[in-house]
């Protein structure tokens, strides 16, 4: 099986996800995967397992995952796209470096990797690279033979696939929500400002994406419902030492200042996220809507794109446009993003390792 095209084929695209516990025994082990090298002590790790222990120890990312790579299946078969659909994580089981063994033991000799990270950012886009990288090393090193060739899909933050359900998502929620013209609080994982003003071909990539995405979503809000919303970006999930700055603000220190300044309620948007991992049901669910509950503060959560067929639709269109087979759509006016990544694209804040996928 081959998808092949004017500028190249694959027999196999690789899912690669972030990863999470499937039980209570796995999550510190899991959160110790995810911080190695980071010198975080072992009592903070319990006290973030906490957040897992709160949904049986299972992360659901996991059969978010498995939702996700059945609806793209069909998606492929439907589009008449007759590739193996193999999938591996970055932090917990199933391992990188154990899914492309066993790619390399199926025969794929070239894969399309398509990332669950839309933007630009060291640990959205670089850090999963340099992972492929280092399970290609191992691999290679068993004296087995070469893996496989492996070429990650573009940034996909203004595909019309993931823009359309993320609009659709907030035009309910508002209606829900029964306020006027409540604002939309965009909210992304909080990174480290160094590595935000890093990110991306020219630099601030990951706000400016976020930015540009807000921009596209609130406009189209603003057509659907004949209103005008006023919008803001903040930040959730810091996992850093307070010492070290990261973007700010803060979703709920925000949440106190709309409610503050006088705001009948608000929208929560998570453009940041492409499914309703941890980071959105409880830091959003749990965390963020128990505190504006709080100050009386109504809001609602936008749903994330999770398996809404636009967004399964556009990643089996990005893999025929990286063969060739179709145009690439984008709507912001950053243009589709480059299909190779520069060598100074997103750097690694603790120096410099091997990464597939960017130019010699």
């Amino acid at each position: 099986m081959t998808l092949t095209g004017p500028r190249g084929s694959y027999d196999a695209l690789l899912f690669v996800s972030f990863g999470g516990p499937q039980g209570p025994e796995d999550v510190v082990p899991f959160l110790e995967n995810v911080t190695r090298g980071r010198g975080i002590p072992r009592e903070r790790l319990v006290e973030v397992g906490a957040h897992y222990t709160a949904f049986g120890g299972v992360s659901p990312i996991n059969q978010q995952n498995r939702d996700f790579i059945s609806a793209l299946t069909k998606a492929f078969a439907e589009a008449g796209i007759e590739l193996p659909i193999y999938w591996g994580n970055r932090n917990w089981d199933p391992y990188l470096v154990d899914t492309i063994r066993q790619m390399r033991a199926d025969g794929i000799a070239r894969a399309a990797c398509f990332v669950t990270s839309a933007y630009s950012s060291y640990s959205g886009c670089r850090q999963y690279r340099e992972n492929l990288a280092e399970a290609v090393s191992i691999v290679e090193s068993d004296g087995q033979g070469p893996a496989p060739e492996l070429d990650k899909i573009r940034h996909y933050f203004d595909h019309p696939g993931f823009i359309e359900p993320i609009v659709d998502g907030v035009v309910a929620s508002i209606g829900d929500l029964a306020v006027v013209e409540p604002r939309l609080v965009f909210t992304t994982h909080s990174i480290p400002t160094s590595t935000a003003t890093s990110a991306g071909p020219d630099g601030d990539g990951y706000v400016n994406q976020h930015r540009a995405v807000a921009d596209l979503v609130s406009s189209r809000v603003a057509q659907m419902r004949a209103i005008e919303p006023t919008w803001d970006l903040v930040y959730q999930s810091r996992s850093g030492p307070p010492e070290i700055p990261w973007l700010e603000p803060d979703i709920s220190d925000h949440l106190d200042v709309v409610h503050d300044g006088g705001s009948a309620g608000v929208v929560i948007v998570p453009i940041g996220f492409v499914s309703d991992h941890m980071e959105v049901v409880w830091d959003l669910d749990t965390v963020a809507l128990d505190h504006a509950r709080e100050i009386g503060l109504p809001a609602r959560r936008a749903p994330t794109v999770g398996t809404d067929h636009r967004f399964v639709e556009a990643v089996a269109e990005l893999v025929q446009e990286r063969v060739g087979l179709v145009e690439p759509r984008a709507l912001s006016s950053f243009g589709p993003m480059p299909d190779v990544c520069g060598r100074t694209c997103c750097p690694n804040p603790r120096g410099d390792k091997p990464a597939l996928c960017q130019l010699a």
